[in-house]
């Protein structure tokens, strides 16, 4: 049975997972409506779909511990970027963000002896680990890029495949 304590605290990264989810839905969407940044939109919506079936996964471990999984209410996210790479940067600063919302997770997990949760939790910090690399070497290969348009578009058709660092 989930204490009370950690209950409230996945809730909480329910909330964060739904949060990116929408984050990255936007992005897909404000890239989708950039001049020839489909690939870029389409890593965003995978990027989003994936944040999704996060949430769904700390929901289930929630509800099947004895606890209750809540439905958050989400604020609107940003919609709009000055570039590419504000946009990239937004999406590596909201890794980090998560990242530290993982880590304060297995911290209550471990401060509550509840070792299955923290069991549960080493995939999030395993997954953490992977999502910020890919968002820090995106970041990276844009820095390099600059303003090259055909950078850009080499940048735009490669992302769309598996990135790996």
């Amino acid at each position: 049975m989930l204490q009370k304590e950690m209950m409230d605290a996945l809730n909480y990264q329910v909330a964060m997972e739904a949060e990116s989810s929408q984050a990255y839905l936007a992005l897909a969407s404000w890239a989708d409506a950039q001049p020839g940044l489909n690939g870029v939109a389409a890593f965003f919506y995978q990027q989003s779909d994936e944040e999704r079936q996060h949430m769904l996964k700390l929901m289930k471990f929630v509800n099947e511990r004895g606890g209750f999984a809540v439905i958050p209410s989400l604020p609107q996210p940003q919609i709009s970027y000055t570039s590419l790479k504000s946009a990239f940067e937004t999406f590596l600063k909201h890794e980090y963000k998560v990242s530290s919302s993982i880590n304060d997770l297995v911290e209550t997990a471990l401060k509550l002896k509840d070792y299955a949760t923290h069991n549960f939790l080493q995939w999030y910090v395993n997954e953490q680990m992977e999502e910020e690399s890919v968002a820090r070497l995106l970041n990276e290969k844009l820095e390099l890029i600059g303003e090259d348009k055909s950078g850009l578009y080499l940048f735009d058709r490669d992302i769309v495949g598996p990135v790996k660092k």
